[in-house]
């Protein structure tokens, strides 16, 4: 047994001398993981390593009730070499840069529609695209009527920072031209079969799409086509037939999604702490938002390979309530489905078949 007393003591000193040793080197070995970091992360374009095709990014899957995990509705999108936004909820611009998201390439914003949860990120968004994304242009911003009047909004909040930053880094850091944001409206036409081609160039086609949230009107839904692939985004809707017909024979759906039993609960509980008005919100949001089996629905009829959820209400903290909020989607939808979130990214090579899901944390 002596050699295992002696092994035991042994081990025992080699502790103490490795906690001995990470105190005094504890700047040393501070500095060296910094370091490390930096030049593994800082300013690297982690797009570059990715193969052609169109990569979603999902920066915001949340809603606007509270979510330590999730921020408000947030896609990205690369497709080829050129960089989209759609919606741009709180939090999720932050979210986008933790992703390696190609902010130099981003070509344009696309707003679905103007409720506050998706565009009260969109000020960051801006001033993101015009330091990082090193713009000499204002960001185009597209969406419904009103777009115009929330980002010139939007550029005359930041008039005094705009000042600020040229006085700071200079011209050459922050070119003066490429501050804030160019609104542009969508109008599409009317009836259930609604949409438009709003992007079309290099390959890449953008399709607005029109879609029912009443007393929000007009809504938009989008379609991304690009190198034989393609990702629809629903926004906020309800199962609506013309989003449908738009996304027909997407590699991916992706699809916002609200529980009314799992909402009804929140409702009573609200009720019941003496909060009416609250819970006359969670009453009243089920009538213009879709169920998770009302998205796979969309995803069925329209033959869509592969249904993620995101936008998901109400909060989901932990994996074990997913199937609580999916219900009866799996026996709607024979796809795969994913409920989103924030970190994924979905990849669709150009010319084939495969959907592949990573994590950038």
């Amino acid at each position: 047994m002596n050699w295992l007393r002696r092994g035991l003591i042994a081990l025992v000193v080699l502790a103490g001398l490795a906690l001995i040793g990470s105190q005094v080197f504890k700047r040393q070995i501070g500095e060296a993981v910094f370091e490390r970091a930096v030049a593994s992360n800082l300013a690297v374009d982690r797009s570059g390593e990715l193969p052609d095709g169109i990569h979603v990014y999902l920066c915001g899957t949340g809603s606007p009730m509270p979510d330590v995990t999730r921020a408000g509705p947030c896609i990205g999108v690369l497709a080829g070499d050129q960089a989209f936004i759609f919606d741009a909820g709180s939090g999720s611009v932050r979210k986008l840069g933790s992703m390696g998201f190609p902010m130099t390439r981003l070509e344009a914003a696309y707003l679905t529609h103007l409720h506050s949860d998706h565009i009260d990120g969109l000020g960051e968004l801006l001033l993101q695209a015009w330091i990082t994304g090193e713009r000499n242009s204002p960001l185009p911003v597209s969406g419904p009527t009103g777009t115009d009047m929330v980002v010139n909004g939007l550029n005359a909040a930041y008039e005094i920072d705009r000042g600020l930053r040229i006085a700071h880094h200079g011209p050459g850091v922050a070119d003066p031209a490429g501050f804030g944001g160019a609104p542009m409206i969508i109008t599409l036409p009317t009836g259930p079969q609604g949409r438009l081609v709003v992007y079309d160039e290099a390959g890449i086609r953008i399709t607005a799409i029109r879609v029912s949230h009443a007393p929000v009107d007009p809504a938009f839904g989008y379609r991304i086509d690009y190198g034989g692939r393609s990702v629809a985004i629903s926004g906020d809707t309800i199962y609506h037939p013309g989003f449908v017909a738009g996304a027909e024979g997407v590699d991916v759906l992706l699809h916002e999604a609200l529980d009314p039993e799992m909402v009804g609960q929140l409702e009573a509980a609200l009720t019941a702490r003496g909060r009416e008005r609250i819970a006359k919100i969670m009453s009243d949001i089920p009538s213009y938002h879709a169920t998770p089996e009302d998205a796979a629905r969309a995803a069925s009829e329209a033959g869509a390979r592969e249904l993620v959820y995101y936008h998901t209400i109400p909060p989901l903290p932990a994996r074990i309530i997913h199937p609580v909020f999916l219900g009866e989607a799996g026996d709607i939808f024979g796809g795969p489905i994913t409920i989103g979130e924030d970190g994924m990214i979905i990849s669709m090579p150009a010319g084939g078949t495969e959907i592949v899901h990573s994590k950038a944390f």
